[in-house]
């Protein structure tokens, strides 16, 4: 494993909360500890309702993890733009990853455990 980054198992059930909705809940969620970073928790896909995310043109690269595409979720009252990324190739280092989906917490978008 990158000595950068850790993978370990999400203790407990966690979820993710968009406009007020719950859009996902999982007990077989990751956590992704990268450097200094706050810990990342990664969704399986078939634990987040995929009908509310829709798919964009933006893309990233991690030279930790390799290259990401983007979905903004779509909410009753708001759009939050490219707000969950996944990997769908990531770098052998971080392949647990594939998959799953990463969230950018921010007013209105929420991963808690519960």
């Amino acid at each position: 494993m990158n000595k950068h980054i850790t993978i370990t198992p999400a203790a407990g059930t966690w979820v993710i909360r968009a406009g007020g909705a719950v859009i996902g809940e999982s007990a077989r969620a990751l956590e992704l500890n990268e450097g200094d970073l706050a810990p990342v928790i990664y969704f399986p896909r078939e634990d987040v309702a995929m009908a509310f995310l829709d798919e964009t043109d933006h893309s990233t690269h991690c030279p930790h993890k390799g290259d990401a595409s983007y979905f903004s979720i779509m909410s009753k009252s708001k759009t939050y733009e490219n707000a969950v990324w996944t990997y769908d190739a990531p770098l052998d280092d971080v392949a647990q990853i594939q998959g799953y989906l990463g969230f950018q917490t921010q007013e209105g978008v929420a991963v808690e455990r519960v």
